[in-house]
């Protein structure tokens, strides 16, 4: 009986000594296996754009609103748009490429060797409610940003083109609790993405709110000599209707005078008929006071309607646009003065 109990004491130790040791060769197999896989916390996204614009003609050519992007006659390209982001345990980065016409546009305030960079920023996270920030990052202001992807229109409304594409510089992210966020930094000037030019910084800041239905950020760039305002804001009405707003007020010293420089108010509407297909329209208001976009001390109204139809990756936005100044801002195809011009496009835009 002793004999017994012995082999089972010593089958017993033995088959724990064996689930012992196997679990520890299954742990450090694991971690070996971590360890040699180099592109773990690492992720590829992007897009393509291209596109068909036909406007008012000018002797062929194609005549576009004064705005950013999408104003090239004919068949023409937008950019290829390339984002490696990578993470491991608190930190990581962000390096976003642009290659194109849309993307040498985006990043104006680059040398010609660095004029591919859209982005390129490093983070740590803090903690689970605060993030801190260096480098190069697209604009927290506006509605409307670079990607034509996060964009409904193809084509730009006039308070995205003339307020800020991209900053330099450091901030926090601070979630506040209760959907409510924080953010606050120190950048270089304007659209200086690669160092500071002129020894001047400017402040920003941001207070938002986002929960299930929509959400709303008021932004605000500060520095010597420029100050503007933002309110951005975007809510599903119901599964299918969705009612955004964008409104903003810049003010800035030119010529040794200070005052308003630009104002504007934009809405934007989207209704989808079913999972692949949707219309949407903007409606902008756009005010120039310093003749920066249009004749200074004149506005122009965007009214533009968009369809987007999605096939996989693929999107398909056929588009008609109507802009209309206070004064005669645009050309007819007799090369005379107008008050109107009319724009069509038809743009692809592929993202991955």
């Amino acid at each position: 009986m002793k004999l017994i109990t012995k082999l089972n004491t010593k089958i017993l130790l033995v088959a724990t000594l064996m689930l012992f040791f196997g679990t520890i060769n299954s742990v450090l197999a694991q971690e070996e296996t971590i360890k040699e896989d180099p592109l773990a916390g690492l992720s590829i996204s992007g897009s393509i754009d291209t596109y068909f614009h036909s406007g008012d003609a000018d002797k062929g050519s194609s005549v576009a609103p004064a705005t950013a992007f999408a104003n090239l006659p004919g068949f023409s390209l937008g950019m290829i748009n390339l984002i490696g982001a990578y993470e491991k345990g608190k930190s990581g980065f962000v390096a976003d490429v642009v290659i194109g016409p849309r993307g040498a546009e985006a990043v104006f305030g680059s040398g010609p060797a660095q004029n591919l960079v859209n982005q390129l920023y490093a983070y740590l996270n803090v903690s689970e409610k605060v993030t801190l920030t260096i480098g190069n990052f697209n604009t927290f202001l506006g509605y409307e940003v670079i990607s034509p992807t996060a964009n409904y229109n193809y084509s730009t409304s006039y308070m995205f083109s003339y307020g800020p594409f991209s900053h330099t510089g450091f901030k926090a992210d601070i979630d506040l609790g209760g959907g409510l966020s924080f953010m606050t930094g120190v950048f270089n000037a304007t659209d200086a993405t690669e160092f500071n030019p002129d020894g001047t910084y400017t402040a920003g800041a941001q207070f938002g709110y986002s929960g299930d239905s929509g959400s709303a950020y008021l932004n605000l760039l500060l520095d010597e000599d420029y100050m503007q305002i933002d309110l951005t804001t975007g809510w599903d009405v119901s599964d299918k209707a969705y009612l955004g707003f964008n409104g903003t007020y810049a003010s800035a010293d030119v010529n040794g005078k200070s005052g308003t420089h630009f104002y504007g108010a934009a809405l934007y509407a989207q209704l989808s008929t079913s999972e692949a297909f949707s219309i949407g329209a903007r409606a902008e208001y756009f005010a120039d006071e310093n003749g920066v976009a249009i004749t200074g001390g004149e506005s122009i109204i965007d009214i533009t309607l968009s369809a987007n139809y999605k096939t996989g990756n693929l999107t398909i936005i056929p588009e008609v646009r109507l802009d209309s100044g206070s004064t005669e801002e645009f050309m007819d195809s007799d090369l005379k003065a107008t008050k109107t011009l009319n724009t069509f496009m038809l743009a692809a835009v592929y993202s991955f």
